[in-house]
């Protein structure tokens, strides 16, 4: 799997939360005392949930056998709360059933003038369809830039008169979710979503500290050519001292500001941030790497929304192209690392095929029509955007175990969405959790979590073999995030723990 800068930070800050945090243990059961083991795991789950810790806050559980399809536990399960990132588990399921597993992207370029003698006399305008994936974290976006200029070369063309424009029209509107905070807006986990997407929407800068105490900080921009203005009012303080840097964006602005302090002796700190016009990112890219491998472009990169004239590339003429890893690949980038631009590419990539209309209304309304279609009801999922950074999303924990549930029992979904997700104890954004657990390796659930908002959600075996799905919401709490996580890691591995007895098995 490609390398992935943002969800390597993420996986590093869910491991530094998790180490060391014991779980609490759970309320004794000897099987003598309990003959109506259902009604002893329910009565765990309400007792874990009534530690007066966490039992201020809104909770809502569903686990139901996959085996039996009767209910094992349910607490508020049709109650509406935020479900964070595991809005993803709906959107991807939508989209397995609505584009297939075998689903690709593809990018192309197209000439807009004549080749002849070398030179192609015109623009070379690079046409998207939303692929997310190709970035350069790991030298990925290089290796195909350079086989276009290889390409080229093949063809003939060693010159570039005009620009490289981008065409994204595809999708329509800015890319940002519905209901997004605007003091989010600055960081790569709000990449918006373009039918040209490069490095994941993100880039980095590196703040440095000055020569002396009072000095301001300097910053450098990686990679050099992302369209992003740095401005702020960053100092240095005496060695030793903190460093606190915070970051922030206006929306439908391309300039991020920093405030805060750098120790003198605190080194170079890298911030990542999101790119806020992601066309203008993937040509500029796109320029670079043909001239790096021996391509003369004469004119500069270009969004085509900046364009007074019109544009209209034909497909069929197209000399380069490039096609993005299946939708069964790409879910494990969306799921084990909770990428939330790849959850909006996905969303307005149904309503595009659905309808013609790349747009996040689109997408939604092909969602609703498959979850319909599936016996959720509408009113228990109220939806703003794909990837559950929105406020605006509602869910209840039932709806969540229905969509759960109908992935499992349809053979066409069932392995490629389960393979994607986080595994508890192993990998993913549950890598740190639940190990040396019954948990630990058995539990495949997506995580989501963001202020006042934490769930989990997946399948799990329980010590008998039953298959069971899951949904653990988490809202409105005072409790620290990581006592949260304690109880819910709780509950799970009380599922991993459940048996029926010997007749069950």
């Amino acid at each position: 799997m490609k390398g992935r800068l943002s969800a390597a930070v993420l996986s590093l800050t869910l491991l530094l939360a998790c180490r060391g945090t014991p779980a609490p243990s759970l309320p004794s059961r000897p099987p003598a005392e309990s003959p109506d083991r259902v009604a002893a795991l329910q009565e765990q789950v309400t007792e874990l949930l009534a530690n007066p810790e966490v039992s201020a806050g809104t909770w809502g559980v569903d686990v139901r056998s996959l085996q039996t399809h009767d209910a094992l536990v349910a607490v508020n399960a049709h109650r509406l709360l935020l479900p964070a990132s595991t809005m993803k588990t709906i959107t991807l399921a939508a989209a397995g059933e609505q584009l297939g597993w075998d689903f690709t992207y593809e990018t192309v370029a197209v000439p807009s003038g004549p080749i002849a003698d070398g030179v192609l006399n015109g623009d070379l305008v690079i046409v998207g369809s939303g692929d997310p994936s190709l970035d350069d974290w790991d030298g990925g976006a290089s290796a195909v830039f350079k086989s276009w200029a290889t390409h080229l070369r093949e063809l003939g063309v060693h010159t570039i008169t005009g620009r490289i424009v981008g065409d994204d029209r595809i999708f329509s509107g800015d890319g940002l979710g519905a209901g997004w905070m605007w003091d989010d807006l600055a960081f790569s986990y709000s990449a918006p979503a373009s039918g040209l997407q490069f490095n994941e929407g993100a880039a980095q800068v590196i703040v440095a500290p000055g020569a002396a105490i009072g000095d301001a900080a300097t910053f450098s921009l990686a990679p050099g050519y992302a369209d992003v203005a740095l401005h702020g009012a960053v100092r240095t303080v005496q060695a030793g001292a903190a460093t606190s840097i915070s970051m922030q964006q206006s929306a439908r602005s391309t300039a991020i500001g920093f405030t805060g302090t750098i120790a003198l002796d605190a080194g170079r700190q890298m911030r990542t941030i999101a790119v806020p016009n992601p066309t203008q990112y993937f040509v500029s890219a796109v320029r670079d790497g043909l001239v790096a491998n021996g391509i003369d472009v004469r004119g500069p990169a270009v969004d085509v929304d900046d364009l007074a004239e019109s544009v209209s590339p034909n497909r069929d003429g197209a000399v380069l192209s490039h096609r993005s890893p299946t939708l069964s690949s790409l879910a494990d980038t969306l799921m084990k690392l909770s990428q939330n631009m790849y959850a909006e590419t996905l969303l307005r990539t149904m309503g595009k095929q659905r309808s013609g209309v790349g747009t996040a209304d689109a997408g939604r309304a092909v969602v609703r029509d498959v979850l319909t279609s599936w016996g959720v009801p509408a009113s228990e999922v109220l939806m703003a955007d794909g990837s559950g950074l929105s406020r605006y999303n509602l869910v209840t924990a039932d709806a969540m175990v229905t969509v759960l549930a109908h992935v499992y029992d349809d053979t066409r979904l069932r392995q490629p969405y389960v393979n994607s997700l986080p595994i508890a104890g192993r990998a993913g954004t549950l890598s740190a959790r639940m190990k040396g657990t019954p948990a630990e390796g058995n539990v495949h659930a997506k995580t989501g979590s963001f202020s006042n908002a934490r769930a989990v959600a997946g399948f799990a075996r329980t010590a008998d073999g039953e298959p069971v799905a899951f949904s653990i919401i988490a809202n409105n709490y005072g409790a620290p995030p990581e006592t949260i996580d304690r109880v819910t890691d709780s509950i799970i591995v009380a599922l991993a723990k459940f048996t029926r007895g010997t007749a069950a098995r």
